[in-house]
């Protein structure tokens, strides 16, 4: 499924925009926004995958505000103005729908989000994958493969690796899972986080990796257990 907003200074457009894409299976229009601030201001709490995006607003562009954007994020551009196609596809739009567009011409452009959204999570899911985390005043980049388990110490989080010392950074239990591919970690413990790839053997509600051994929390125990035996 993508997840996708709308962006357009013109309700009557947004209206057009979520009715296509209620007839589309794979297209969760989860929010539509007349100001740009506040789809901004959405996109850095909630990431999605892609955004509807009209070019010429009263307050900014549109090519503007997707150079503001993730670059990851799709785009198609949806406008009565065929002079800005150029300037759009400059941006690394995915499309660019001159308004009046129909549900054929919609769906084009869907399918193309589509198979550009499975081409670079395949892509991303064959390379090397890491994150950053920030820890001495520096960002640390750390490969999801080196970790052996997550600790967390109040407002900190202490990452315990193969062939390095633990790495230190302040951060949540909640904001790591966030940054974390869930089929391959989970939470074990209200202070413990692994990798499914890293467990040695569970006995007795206990979890061994290296020569490390983790409980698991009662709380924890049912979502464990039904990601270990999968």
């Amino acid at each position: 499924m993508i997840t996708a907003i709308a962006l357009d200074d013109e309700p009557p457009a947004l209206s057009i925009v979520e009715n296509f894409c209620s007839r589309v299976d794979f297209i969760d229009l989860v929010k539509t926004f007349t100001h740009p601030q506040e789809a901004l201001k959405y996109l850095g709490k909630f990431p999605v995958d892609l955004l509807f995006l009209d070019i010429r607003m009263p307050s900014v562009s549109g090519i503007r505000f997707a150079r503001q954007i993730p670059k990851e994020l799709m785009v198609i551009f949806t406008t009565a103005y065929s002079e800005y196609a150029v300037e759009g596809f400059n941006v690394n739009a995915l499309d660019y729908l001159l308004k009046p567009f129909t549900f054929d011409r919609f769906l084009q452009a869907v399918h193309k989000a589509r198979d550009f959204h499975k081409f670079y999570h395949n892509h991303e899911s064959a390379v090397e994958q890491y994150l950053f985390v920030r820890a001495d005043y520096s960002l640390v980049k750390i490969m999801l493969e080196d970790i052996l388990f997550i600790e967390g110490l109040d407002d900190y989080l202490k990452i315990h690796l193969v062939v390095r010392k633990p790495v230190v950074a302040r951060m949540t239990m909640k904001n790591m899972l966030e940054k974390l591919p869930e089929k391959d970690f989970i939470r074990v413990h209200r202070s413990f986080i692994v990798p499914l790839s890293r467990i040695e053997k569970v006995r007795n509600k206990m979890i061994y990796i290296a020569d490390k051994t983790i409980s698991i929390g009662n709380s924890y125990e049912k979502s464990f257990f039904e990601s270990y035996t999968e």
